[in-house]
């Protein structure tokens, strides 16, 4: 008997997205957040990432565990920080605060509300960072991150595989150890008391490690690896100089257009040089996962949003704010804002997916409340 057939939506209603879909939103959102210090579009960036990760939590059981640490929490203790480091060591601005002596290394000097600003701005550019992995890491299983690795890296695919696994495998061995050790009625009362923890843990890792490493010896992991043609090399590392030139060219020059133009030039040589290496490591796959319609409509979301960004639109110069010298509220285009809504397309067809499919969604809430 065969084994039933996976539908495109879970009981929640919420279609299963494709994980190179999900790069794709991952990458838009990367671009906003590296691109722009300007409050309105971080802000309206991390809306836009807040929402989908809103939407993400919907689908208990469509998606992996919740993280270790939210999101938010980690922009209430980064943004303070990145605030203060910036003010410590940046002494720029016409707003003073108050002085110490210039001749206190790194720390002396003028301490700015724009050095303040900027820093927080920084700290919720990371925080939108934060945000977006966690959204991906919760919706795209770890086969079908692996599989997002090019070809041409597959052994940098199963040692990310490995690490991946290794935090969940670690911090279940540790809840193994203190209930054991409680068990036997051991009470932590100093720095001594934690041995009897951290001893059985270091030695449990060194074992599984060991364990790991004989069996993909065993099975020729890496063995034989061609090195990669020297004409490869060449496009590949053209194609990162060529990203990093045209990054320069926009954000220090000011030349947005001819620096988009070599940053694409240089992503084209860059995905050429990979798949062309690629195919000397076939790959096979059990169950391939399908590219769908709705993997259309975030990808080009995903891509409507990018472009906003990279294109010489209509107020793209508010793009790149800079409180300094003297801080003054930044300009808002419109033609931007509205390219930032790509980043709503997970969201979106969550929602077009419940409504089209009224049932699905009402049996899904009825088996989620029994499951919980």
């Amino acid at each position: 008997m065969s084994a039933p057939r996976r539908s495109s939506l879970d009981i929640d209603g919420g279609p299963v997205i494709h994980g190179a879909a999900w790069g794709c939103w991952l990458v838009a959102v990367l671009v906003w957040a590296a691109l722009t210090r300007n409050p309105w579009y971080l802000g309206v960036t991390l809306a836009w990432v807040a929402a989908v990760s809103w939407a993400a939590q919907r689908q208990p059981l469509l998606g992996r565990a919740a993280p270790l640490w939210s999101p938010w929490r980690f922009g209430l203790v980064v943004v303070p920080l990145a605030a203060l480091f910036n003010a410590l060591t940046v002494h720029v601005g016409s707003a003073t605060l108050f002085r110490l002596p210039a001749a206190w290394p790194l720390i002396g000097g003028a301490y700015t509300v724009e050095a303040l600003v900027y820093g927080a701005l920084n700290g919720i550019a990371l925080t939108v960072i934060f945000a977006a992995f966690t959204v991906v890491n919760r919706m795209v299983s770890l086969r079908a991150i692996v599989q997002l690795i090019p070809r041409t890296y597959y052994p940098v695919a199963v040692v990310a595989a490995i690490a991946i696994t290794f935090v969940p495998v670690t911090l279940r061995q540790w809840q193994q150890i203190r209930e054991a050790q409680a068990v036997r009625g051991h009470r932590l009362r100093g720095v001594r008391s934690w041995l009897p923890l951290w001893l059985p843990l270091l030695t449990g890792g060194l074992e599984r490690a060991l364990q790991l490493a004989e069996a993909m010896t065993a099975r020729g992991f890496a063995g034989g690896e061609a090195a990669i043609p020297p004409r490869r090399q060449a496009a590949l590392v053209s194609g990162l100089a060529a990203v990093l030139g045209g990054l320069l060219l926009r954000t220090v020059w000011g030349q947005h257009g001819a620096g988009a133009l070599l940053m694409l030039a240089g992503a084209g040589a860059i995905g050429w040089a990979l798949w062309q290496t690629g195919r000397v490591h076939p790959r096979t796959r059990y169950r391939p996962e399908r590219w769908q319609g709705h993997d259309w409509a975030v990808a080009a979301g995903a891509l409507i949003a990018a472009a906003g960004c990279l294109l010489p639109l209509p107020g793209q110069v508010s793009l790149f704010f800079t409180p300094y010298p003297a801080w003054a509220w930044p300009d808002f285009a419109p033609w931007l804002g509205a390219a930032s809504w790509g980043l709503l397309a997970p969201l979106a067809v969550w929602m077009a997916a419940a409504e089209a499919h009224p049932l699905v969604k009402d049996e899904g809430r009825t088996m989620r409340q029994s499951h919980d």
